[in-house]
């Protein structure tokens, strides 16, 4: 499990944008898949995007396709997700981790504090 911590939450109007950053302090994140995440309020946390490290190819949850960008700079050992188009449904608390197939999302136990995204209608 990579050691993380989010930032560039805020509150955007439906259409608008933001920009997430997961920071990454893990010494052997560059041999990870590493992940964004997000909980709807009363729901399980979700799968929203990932990408390879060393390879940078990407792919993503399909409600996002096309309206996400996951990015990583290597050089600074962070992790972007840009956010466009953003829909109301998109309001929850983003965080990133490892990537875990869904079923051993369990294993993922440490999380950093999330980015909250609100998008108002």
């Amino acid at each position: 499990q990579v050691q993380v911590a989010e930032f560039g939450g805020g509150l955007v109007q439906t259409g608008g944008s933001l920009r997430l950053s997961c920071m990454i302090s893990d010494r052997t994140f560059n041999n990870y898949e590493v992940a964004w995440y997000r909980q709807p309020p009363g729901k399980d946390r979700e799968f929203v995007a990932a990408i390879d490290w060393r390879s940078g190819s990407a792919h993503y949850e399909d409600s996002v396709k096309g309206r996400f960008t996951i990015s990583r700079d290597s050089a600074n050992n962070i992790m972007h997700l840009q956010l466009n188009s953003l829909k109301p449904d998109d309001t929850t608390i983003y965080y990133c981790n490892e990537f875990v197939e869904i079923f051993n999302l369990d294993k993922l136990t440490r999380w950093g504090q999330g980015a909250q995204v609100t998008v108002s209608s």
